[in-house]
C-alpha cells in the first residue's frame, strides 16, 4: 500500500538536513553496535561528532579518498558490519563510481552511501560540486536502492529504513534547512510513495516529485488551485525502486503527469517516470529538471528560480503544459 496524505502543507520548523541524517544515524547506532560512521573530512559535519568522542572505535575517519573508503566499508560489510559512509555526494557518486559499481553493487555488500549536498545546495562552489546525475548513476547499479528524502522526518524515517534493509543502498540529502512537512507518525516505506494532495475527480494533472523541492510542488499546487488547475501532488522519498501502482493510478485518473527534480531532466526519476508510462500506460508527460549543462552558481534559493525549480515557475510549467 502506498502511503497517503491529504493537502499537505508545511507543518512544522525549519531543520538541517544533514545534522537530523547525522543524529537519526547515532541514535540508531547505540543500539547496534555493528554500524560503523565513514567519514572523508566530511563527518563533524554532518553530525557526528558526539558520535566520534563516544565511538572512536566505531568511527572511521579517512580525510579526502572516497575510493578508499569505499573499500574499507565493503570491507566491513564482509565481516558484518553496517558501515554508513557519508561525504559530499558528487565525490561518493561520479568520484567513485567504478568502486561503487564493483565493490559494493555487484558484491551485493550491506554499506549505506550518503550523498550531502546534493542537487545544487553547494551552490557558491559551483559545477565541480553540484550533484545533478547521482540518481542516474546509482540506480543503473543493479541492486542499489536510491533514496531521496523529502523532508527532517522523512530523513530519519529513511535512515530506519535503510539501516534495516540488507544490500546497498545510495541516499541524497541536501544542505540548507528544509521545512517539516510530515508528522512523526505518518508511515515510511522504502519503495512506496505519499499521495500528499488530490481533489478527487476534478484533478486534471498529477505532479510526482522527489527530495527537497516537493515543498516547492506543494506551494506551486496552491497557486495552480487560484487559476482553476487542481494538481494531484505525488511525493518519493524512493527514487529506486519506483512505486509504479501509486503513479500508473494518477496517471489513469488524471491522464497527465509532470515530474519535478533538482536533477538532470535526462536519466532521473523523470526518465524512470517516463519508462514506465511510455511501457504500460501512455499518457502525457512533462520532465521539469535542470537542463543537460554544467550549472550556474549562485545563492540556492536563486539558483532554484533560475532553472524553474520554485513554487512560481513549476506552476507556470505546468500551467503551459496543461494549456497546450
Amino acid at each position: 500500500m502506498s502511503v497517503h496524505m491529504a493537502k499537505t502543507k508545511t507543518i512544522g520548523e525549519w531543520k538541517d538536513p544533514r545534522k537530523e541524517f547525522g543524529k537519526a544515524v547515532s541514535e540508531i547506532a547505540e543500539e547496534n553496535g555493528d554500524i560503523v560512521v565513514i567519514s572523508t573530512d566530511s563527518g563533524f559535519s554532518s553530525g557526528f561528532k558526539d558520535f566520534a568522542a563516544r565511538h572512536p572505535e566505531r568511527y572511521v575517519e579517512c580525510g579526502i579518498m572516497e575510493q578508499g573508503a569505499t573499500g574499507i566499508a565493503a570491507g566491513l560489510a564482509c565481516v558484518g558490519k553496517i558501515p554508513v559512509f557519508c561525504a559530499i555526494a558528487p565525490f561518493v557518486t561520479c568520484r567513485n563510481f567504478e568502486m561503487f559499481r564493483n565493490d559494493l553493487g555487484y558484491m551485493r555488500q550491506n554499506v549505506k552511501i550518503v550523498g550531502r549536498n546534493g542537487g545544487f545546495t553547494y551552490s557558491d562552489l559551483g559545477a565541480t560540486h553540484h550533484s545533478l546525475e547521482d540518481f542516474a548513476i546509482t540506480r543503473m547499479i543493479p541492486g542499489v536502492t536510491v533514496l531521496c528524502p523529502q523532508d527532517p522526518t522523512e530523513i530519519r524515517q529513511a535512515c530506519k529504513a535503510m539501516l534495516e534493509l540488507e544490500g546497498p543502498v545510495y541516499m541524497r540529502i541536501g544542505n540548507p534547512k528544509i521545512p517539516v512537512l510530515f508528522p512523526e507518525e505518518s508511515p515510511f516505506a522504502i519503495g512506496k510513495g505519499r499521495l500528499l494532495r488530490q481533489e478527487g475527480g476534478k484533478d486534471s494533472v498529477t505532479i510526482v516529485s522527489t527530495g527537497t523541492v516537493t515543498a516547492e510542488v506543494l506551494k506551486a499546487a496552491e497557486l495552480l488551485e487560484k487559476k482553476g488547475i487542481f494538481a494531484r501532488v505525488i511525493g518519493l522519498g524512493t527514487v529506486w525502486p519506483l512505486d509504479e501502482e501509486l503513479i500508473l493510478t494518477a496517471a489513469a485518473e488524471t491522464g497527465r503527469i509532470v515530474t519535478v527534480e533538482e536533477h538532470y531532466v535526462r536519466g532521473g526519476l523523470g526518465s524512470l517516470v517516463a519508462e514506465l508510462l511510455s511501457e504500460k500506460l501512455p499518457v502525457r508527460v512533462k520532465r521539469i529538471g535542470v537542463p543537460l549543462e554544467y550549472a550556474t552558481s549562485g545563492p540556492y534559493e536563486d539558483l532554484l528560480r533560475y532553472y524553474g525549480l520554485d513554487a512560481e515557475g513549476i506552476a507556470g510549467a505546468v500551467e503551459k503544459f496543461c494549456g497546450e
